[in-house]
């Protein structure tokens, strides 16, 4: 029986990248997978049929989730659809990586509210059913530049330090109804977007890991993986950082 057995997953911004490993591994361990992304585009239903195809239920949706009513309107359709949401993963987010000086109003409010105002919302829209349920998790994605900062990224590293300070407040608030918040903190993880980086520039930031290589979308998987399932039962308020001791 996988850890996941009989609970659903509502995970944002899971087309692709560390939201699809997420989606796929909650999978393997017998979770029915509910997940968003901006447009339902061809990426995003090839990963809906990857799911499918592992025997879970499995359904893509459409939304913004900067839009609080977009958000409100998704979260309806999945407790229609899947009768009730377990474990939500706040994986959505955006990069527009600059130097302050040249940073936009346009930018800032960009990255803040698809990845800072989207955790309110999704949180916001499924506290009433995980408190109908007296137990949930959820999952906040922030980042390692979250707690230590990192130039060119203003936007992004508030961004993701907000993320931390709301899981914390929100587990205080919430954990009387065995609902549980937590942050994981990636550092460099290899995605498409690292990938297309010029290999010596990969190679200085591999040098400065204590493990030398960069994460995996599957490392992260693993951490929330743990976070979702009742191996954490007595977890709550944490931010777990996933960085290869970059970060330690």
């Amino acid at each position: 029986m996988g850890l996941l057995e009989n609970k659903v997953a509502l995970i944002t911004g899971a087309g692709r990248g560390i939201g699809k490993a997420i989606a796929m591994r909650f999978a393997s361990e017998g979770c029915a997978i509910a997940f968003t992304d901006i447009a339902l585009s061809d990426f995003v239903l090839e990963t809906e049929k990857e799911l499918l195809a592992m025997g879970i239920k499995a359904k893509a949706y459409a939304s913004n989730a900067a839009n609080f009513a977009e958000t409100q309107q998704v979260v309806e359709e999945v407790v229609k659809d899947f009768g009730r949401i377990d474990v939500l993963v706040n994986n959505a987010g955006i990069t527009k990586d600059t130097a302050l000086k040249r940073m936009t109003e346009e930018q800032w409010d960009a990255v803040i509210n698809v990845n800072l105002k989207s955790v309110f919302n999704f949180t916001k829209a499924v506290q009433p059913v995980m408190w109908r349920q007296n137990g949930g998790s959820v999952i906040n994605m922030s980042s390692v530049v979250g707690v230590s900062g990192n130039a060119n990224q203003c936007n992004y590293s508030a961004s993701k330090a907000g993320i931390i300070g709301f899981t914390k407040s929100a587990a205080k608030e919430m954990g009387v109804r065995n609902i549980r918040h937590n942050a994981i903190a990636p550092g460099f993880i290899i995605t498409a977007m690292t990938n297309a980086l010029p290999e010596e520039v990969r190679k200085a930031w591999e040098n400065l890991i204590p493990l030398r290589r960069g994460g995996t979308p599957e490392d992260v998987a693993n951490v929330a993986l743990f976070l979702a399932s009742d191996l954490s039962s007595y977890v709550t308020g944490q931010v777990i950082h996933c960085c290869g001791g970059m970060n330690c």
